[in-house]
């Protein structure tokens, strides 16, 4: 081994990093922490100004930066924008993988991994689970999918940022997984502050109620995992059985909810959305049946 590669081997490979909002900076320090050069290159060059002063180096075009290294991780607002940075760089993807973490939908991921493969790179979806200050921490993980050998070859990179869960093949897998990740998140911080503002036209404060429901959100795992060994099983095998709890009884607190909103002068977008499923779920004369039923209507099916 020469020198050249000795001091390579010992400071770790070259990474690119496009996009430098929060997540993109907090992936680069990660980076830089653990001994990689990293490239960046932002649409506004001023928001490299606080990795530059850590150590990266700024590219002045999307092309020179794609070309510092052979993997490149896009951290943008959305797929559209990979093809806007990167239209005047394809000359220069052949060889490279791209690890797209930005959010979208998972047929245009599969479209941007025929994209990428046109232009002779390799592609990886990815989705990250934390928030940017957690990035590269021990609690945080990201889902991937793309072909495994790519994933593999820049594993030990890969990790720095946060656990890596590689789910196959198929290049959507890994947004679906985020995207269906956030439909719970999103809907439980809705719930939230659904919650919080009923409470609060009682007269509870914010911080008085949110410690209260929190807590409640923390046990929810442990209530939905009770009394079945392997949580989705009965699901997977089409059964809803409804010993503990049944769509008749969840549907009463929906109705209660609702009335108690509208009386109250709340917004029911929430509340109404989630009678709905339930009504239907009776309607289709499944009342007996546990609350998981009202994954049918859900699905599309009656």
């Amino acid at each position: 081994m020469n020198e050249q590669q000795n001091r390579n081997t010992k400071q770790g490979s070259a990474v690119t990093v496009i996009g430098l909002g929060p997540m993109g900076q907090a992936m680069t320090r990660t980076l830089l922490a653990a001994g990689h050069p990293v490239t960046v290159w932002n649409r506004t060059a001023s928001r490299a100004d606080g990795v530059v002063n850590d150590g990266a180096k700024l590219a002045v075009t999307p092309g020179e930066a794609v070309e510092a290294s052979d993997l490149v991780i896009l951290s943008l607002t959305d797929y559209q924008a990979m093809y806007d940075v990167l239209d005047s760089a394809t000359e220069s993807l052949a060889g490279r993988t791209l690890v797209n973490l930005s959010s979208d939908t998972p047929d245009r991921t599969r479209e941007a991994a025929t994209w990428a493969a046109g232009h002779g790179a390799t592609f990886l979806t990815g989705g990250v689970m934390v928030p940017a200050p957690m990035v590269g921490t021990e609690a945080a993980y990201i889902y991937y999918s793309g072909r495994g050998e790519v994933m593999g070859s820049h594993l030990a990179t890969l990790t720095l940022l946060g656990t890596p869960k590689h789910l196959g093949e198929d290049p959507g897998l890994a947004q679906m997984m985020y995207q269906a990740q956030l439909a719970v998140f999103l809907t439980t911080l809705s719930g939230l502050m659904h919650a919080t503002a009923m409470l609060g036209t009682a007269g509870m404060k914010a911080q008085e109620a949110l410690p209260e429901l929190l807590s409640f959100v923390d046990s929810m795992g442990d209530i939905l995992r009770a009394g079945e060994e392997t949580p989705g099983a009965a699901l997977d095998a089409g059964q809803h059985p409804g010993d503990l709890s049944t769509v008749t009884m969840m549907g009463a607190t929906s109705d209660h909810i609702v009335e108690t909103s509208t009386s109250l002068g709340l917004d029911l977008a929430l509340p109404l959305a989630v009678q709905a499923h339930y009504r239907r779920a009776i309607d289709d004369e499944h009342g007996s049946d546990n609350w998981t039923r009202i994954i049918d209507s859900i699905r599309g099916l009656r």
